[in-house]
């Protein structure tokens, strides 16, 4: 009796170990995997060169249990048993910032006032490790995954802004791998000169009158802002020109023109700032990382403008001491709607989803009696964008992933940016971006580029990588701003989209939402 109650509680532990590896990922996993997607899995599995690695993975979803290790965000000591790269790699000869455009010259539209004038702020971690890059830094750093006949080691060929969606589809790649062993932790990645200095309290305050503070609600269902593109015009459904509570309708035409000036003004000197390689962060949210800002009519009056926020390195979470979810190269944006010039939504991205705002929901930093600009959260390591400062929970239950934001150093995106207009109706592959006039020298040809910013998938024959309950050591690096669903008809990235209206319910919602 005593062994069978035995093996009873053996078989039982075994059954709830299997669900928990294998049936719960799955049940949590909001893009359930297709066909395609699980046979790439077994030969992922196929490529450890450990017979029982193989079979506990297939079966326990326990992957890579002999390269457990930890992976600490600093530089580790050298105790002289760094990993050797997969590919030997040479140097590649700098670039510069700007690689000319791809095209005939022509007249190019501006940046409309309002896009900078709600430009967001970004609380970036106050411990972050890894600050925001200049991808034409980060392009420096990486390498086509091709054999070294056909992409020479000798730094004959330069991969650069300009030419890297035409090399792309010449030579056939489709990821750039990074040149240093990043468990070495190289300089580049962290880009620790591109920490923007906190704003000081000092500088938004007027009479001591100032505050950050939600506006007044304010009707958001008089049009059908959340969901318009130029297949589906905006329906009106009663006065479109209703604004947001705490602003005014109209700006004096002196006030207007100064800040067109102001505004125009940043941009240049930003532009020319990023050339200079001495050029320190000032104290007014400045990085020397430009942003890159895409603008795109959806007609009716509706025009989004996504904000996207690169990093050469996104560091992931732990979960029980074991880190999930590394990868080079890190795209994040957050997206504001706009009607008429007045916002309505902003979108945050959160991994492979994100959450929906109405504009009076989010927190803003401004004068009330002017413009007040939404804030938004960096989480430390992922980058992940969200609304509020605090731990934010997510794929696993009861807290065990998670993302930490706080109110670090507040970084000011639009004080340095490349900016375009796109026309997501174009149907060749490699139209329908244009620069802004304000940098209308700005390379175009990496935003068409399909392939992914960072490194492949790591293999299990790789020292650095493990797959645990369904989640890896290193995922492949993300693709460009092209494939973020800039055309989308909702303000969410996917299809799932809700809008939230107020902070406490965003505080509810899933992650994926």
């Amino acid at each position: 009796m005593y062994n069978i109650r035995r093996i009873s509680i053996a078989v039982l532990a075994v059954l709830i170990v299997v669900f928990i590896t294998t049936t719960l990922p799955r049940v949590l996993n909001p893009v359930p995997p297709d066909k395609e997607t699980r046979d790439a899995d077994q030969q992922w599995i196929n490529t450890s060169p450990h017979w029982l690695d193989r079979q506990t993975c297939r079966w326990l979803s326990l992957c890579g249990l002999f390269h457990l290790k930890k992976d600490p965000p600093e530089k580790p000591k050298d105790d002289g048993r760094r990993h050797e790269l997969r590919h030997v790699i040479g140097e590649a000869s700098e670039i510069a910032w700007r690689g000319g455009n791809d095209g005939d010259k022509k007249q190019l539209r501006n940046i409309p006032e309002y896009v900078l004038n709600y430009a967001p702020l970004v609380h970036l971690y106050s411990q972050e490790f890894f600050w925001p890059s200049d991808i034409a830094e980060h392009i420096k750093h990486v390498v086509p995954d091709l054999d070294e006949d056909a992409w020479p080691s000798n730094g004959s060929q330069t991969l650069t802004l300009s030419n890297l969606n035409e090399l792309s589809s010449e030579l056939g790649f489709q990821h750039l791998n990074s040149k240093d062993n990043v468990e070495s932790r190289p300089k580049w990645l962290h880009s620790k000169d591109s920490r923007p200095i906190a704003f000081s309290d000092e500088d938004d305050k007027d009479d001591g009158k100032d505050e950050v503070s939600e506006p007044d609600r304010w009707p958001t269902d008089d049009t059908t802002w959340f969901d318009v593109d130029r297949d589906h015009p905006l329906h009106r459904i009663s006065d479109p020109r209703k604004l947001p509570g705490g602003i005014p309708q109209r700006l004096t035409r002196r006030s207007r023109i100064l800040r067109s000036r102001d505004q125009q003004r940043l941009i240049s000197q930003a532009a020319q700032d990023s050339q200079n390689e001495g050029n320190k962060p000032d104290e007014s949210g400045y990085s020397r990382a430009p942003v890159t800002l895409v603008l795109v009519d959806k007609g009716s009056g509706i025009v989004d403008a996504f904000w996207f926020f690169f990093y050469a390195y996104n560091l992931g979470q732990t979960v029980l001491g074991t880190r999930y979810g590394n990868h080079v190269g890190d795209w994040e944006h957050c997206m504001i709607r706009f009607e008429a010039g007045i916002p309505r939504g902003v979108f945050f991205s959160e991994h492979e989803g994100g959450q929906a705002y109405a504009w009076d929901a989010v927190e803003k930093r401004g004068n009330k009696s002017e413009i007040q600009r939404p804030v938004i959260y960096s989480a430390v390591g992922s980058h992940a964008m969200y609304a509020t400062p605090g731990n934010h929970a997510y794929v696993l239950p009861f807290g065990m992933l998670k993302d930490v934001t706080d109110r670090g150093p507040l970084w000011d995106p639009s004080k340095n940016l490349r900016g375009y207009w796109y026309d997501y109706t174009t149907t060749k592959d490699d139209e329908g971006l244009e620069p802004v006039e304000e940098n209308a020298d700005a390379p175009t040809s990496w935003f068409h580029y399909n392939g992914t910013w960072g490194d492949k998938l790591f293999g299990l024959d790789d020292v650095r990588q493990w797959r645990l309950f369904g989640q890896y050591h290193y995922v492949t690096g993300p693709q460009g701003p092209k494939f973020k669903n800039l055309g989308r008809e909702r303000v969410c990235q996917t299809w799932r989209c809700r809008i939230i209206h107020s902070i406490a319910e965003g505080k509810k919602g899933s992650w994926h939402s």
